[in-house]
């Protein structure tokens, strides 16, 4: 087991080591959509990449989720084929979104042996999501 203290620098060297393996300027919060996001975790038990639409006008979610929904089969055939579409998700703080994501398991940021293929896996799938968005950013958006 580790301490509070001991996983929060962990975590810290992790990411300071994955900007310096794969520097680059993530889209993540600069979608031009309110509440519409890009997100990285890594935890003691898997890696992810989401998308999350954190709108607390409940008819502004549906609508953007409503929209990646009918992306669905493009995200999945041509970019993510494991994406997990969920239009419920409850964050640790019970807050209610709506989230698109893939992940890894096996891997765990307390195991330094599996920081490679977590940094790789982000990357990968991050970039994927990226793109996906760049191509159909304006359906998203309208």
């Amino acid at each position: 087991m580790f301490s509070k203290e001991e996983s929060r620098k962990l975590r810290e060297e992790f990411w300071t080591s994955f900007g310096k393996s794969f520097p680059r300027k993530w889209i993540l919060y600069n979608t031009k959509i309110k509440d519409f996001s890009f997100k990285f975790y890594f935890d003691t038990k898997k890696a992810g990449v989401t998308l999350d639409i954190e709108s607390q006008d409940l008819k502004n979610r549906i609508h953007y989720y409503q929209k990646l929904e009918s992306l669905k089969s493009i995200l999945l055939e041509e970019y993510l084929p494991g994406a997990i579409f969920e239009d419920v998700f409850f964050l640790d703080n019970r807050k209610e979104i709506s989230r698109i994501y893939v992940e890894k398991t096996g891997v765990s940021v307390h195991n330094k042996k599996s920081w490679r293929e977590a940094m790789e896996f982000l990357n990968e799938n991050m970039l994927l999501f990226e793109a996906f968005y760049r191509e159909y950013e304006d359906i998203i958006k309208s």
